[in-house]
């Protein structure tokens, strides 16, 4: 099933079971759709949705540190359970050390060495990763073994 079609048949699920949490996430994904789909003059493709859906767990998870920032505990809860659900709909996260072995694996491939290759790197693993793997961790693991050769 179409990504989009899952998530507009999930919040109509939500809404019967009154799942409050849930409905606010779906609405708030399925608006971010419709405001890519509008800017893009077109549907969105299910990669498209997955980058957006990225986009909205940044957002969460910057607002979890701002309210954790502010000792509001009750919205930073609310927040990560968005998260949760989110998520759930993501593919598999890749761990640190698949992320490892793709990154030596590519650096020896390009015979890559030092700092100065970094961007380089990027390029190359960030195809393979998309949309499981955060760009931050994959840049830190990239670094860590690009200093070290």
């Amino acid at each position: 099933m179409e990504l989009k079609a899952r998530l507009s048949q999930d919040l109509k699920d939500a809404m019967k079971n009154k799942e409050e949490a849930k409905v606010r996430t779906l609405r708030m994904i399925l608006a971010a759709i419709k405001n890519f789909e509008v800017e893009k003059i077109g549907p969105a493709t299910d990669e498209e949705i997955l980058q957006i859906m990225l986009k909205e767990i940044k957002r969460r998870q910057e607002a979890i540190e701002m309210y954790e920032k502010g000792g509001r505990q009750d919205l930073a809860q609310a927040e990560k359970e968005e998260i949760q659900i989110i998520q759930s709909y993501m593919p598999k996260q890749m761990s640190e050390e698949e992320i490892r072995e793709l990154a030596k694996k590519i650096i020896s491939e390009l015979k890559l060495a030092g700092p100065k290759d970094i961007g380089t790197a990027m390029k190359a693993i960030m195809p393979h990763v998309k949309g499981r793997a955060d760009g931050k961790l994959v840049n830190k693991i990239v670094s860590e073994l690009l200093a070290g050769s």
